[in-house]
């Protein structure tokens, strides 16, 4: 909501709100978030994240990660949307080695 500007007033008035990133903000989905937050973490997890991640900070990842003790790797050259052959091959041989 931060990186389009919007604030919890916009978006309950507007309900929902498409960004300039390509994601829709969703007041009910803001509201469930809010109201469900993550306190317990069952099963096994492997998170891919990219460096260049430019929707969710790496400090976000990192403490989900260490909190509910998932692997993570980083590709550092990697961006949100994984799109170049480069990042494509990395993401096919993280999912070899992680499914």
């Amino acid at each position: 909501m931060k990186w389009a500007g919007v604030n919890e007033e916009d978006l309950e008035r507007e309900q929902e709100i498409a960004t300039d990133f390509g994601e829709t903000l969703s007041w009910s989905y803001y509201c469930y978030a809010r109201t469900h937050p993550v306190e317990k973490w069952k099963c096994s997890t492997s998170i891919l994240y990219a460096g260049k991640d430019n929707l969710t900070e790496r400090e976000v990842v990192d403490d989900f990660a260490e909190k509910f003790h998932c692997r993570l790797t980083v590709m550092e050259e990697g961006e949100h949307w994984f799109h170049t052959k480069e990042q494509l091959e990395f993401l096919r041989g993280w999912i070899r080695e992680n499914v």
